[in-house]
């Protein structure tokens, strides 16, 4: 059996190279996307396809960048060592143009951050401090889902990245209080791996812009700097819906 490590590099290389069959529309969303299936050899994977340009335009993002800001979330918990977002690739050669590909995670929608935490209070901890870092203007309750092995992950991370401050979240319980020694040690790691010349700042840069990879880099050290979780910075702080 393959390790947990190995598995996730098949999973990878089947997104990134794999045969795309579109299976159908996904409803209930406000863009287009798309559940698929990629086979590479004798693996295959289920993915959550969202192309470009099914991406509805909006006044505080550039147009057509949504995809690649799905695939930067998993590039910087990636980098922390978080591993809270599923696989996510962009591919330029998929059925309906441009897109990012998200390993499809089973899950019980009536699972989610309100019904988690009152189970699994503190491990929410890490998915504040990952939003508080890639500037989540999304995170709405079910954004967060369980899979059948109890293992939490993200999802949605479309609306992140942008230059001005925009975190937008049902997790703010944490608001104000000291960060954890596993998650500043993680942080501080993400800070540690940046650069202009290699590591996650690189790759992050060429997925949206220089500025806000750099961005990211200094959101990590500011929060290393004040040492407590985020508290909200406008009225708009709650994504819309809740669930």
């Amino acid at each position: 059996m393959p390790s947990a490590g190995s598995a996730t590099e098949m999973t990878l290389e089947t997104l990134r190279s794999g045969k795309i069959d579109v299976l159908g529309h996904l409803p209930y969303s406000s863009n287009y996307v798309f559940l698929a299936r990629l086979q590479h050899g004798n693996h295959h994977v289920l993915a959550v396809y969202k192309p470009q340009r099914g991406e509805q335009p909006l006044w505080d993002f550039p147009e057509g960048t949504l995809a690649a800001r799905e695939v930067g979330a998993f590039v910087v918990s990636e980098a922390a060592g978080w591993g809270l977002v599923p696989p996510t690739v962009l591919r330029d050669d998929a059925p309906m143009g441009p897109g990012s590909f998200q390993e499809f995670i089973e899950h019980d929608p009536e699972r989610h951050f309100f019904t988690l935490a009152e189970e699994r209070f503190d491990e929410f901890k890490a998915f504040a401090a990952l939003d508080a870092v890639i500037n989540n203007a999304d995170r709405k309750g079910g954004h967060v889902i369980e899979d059948p092995d109890r293992r939490l992950w993200g999802v949605d991370h479309g609306l992140s990245f942008n230059l001005a401050p925009k975190l937008r979240t049902v997790i703010w319980a944490f608001a104000g209080e000291p960060i954890d020694a596993p998650n500043r040690q993680l942080i501080e790691s993400l800070a540690t791996g940046f650069s202009t010349q290699q590591g996650w700042g690189v790759e992050l840069g060429e997925l949206l812009s220089p500025a806000e990879a750099r961005a990211t880099f200094e959101r990590a050290t500011g929060l290393l700097e004040e040492g407590v979780f985020p508290c909200p910075e406008t009225s708009h702080h709650l994504p819309w819906p809740l669930v």
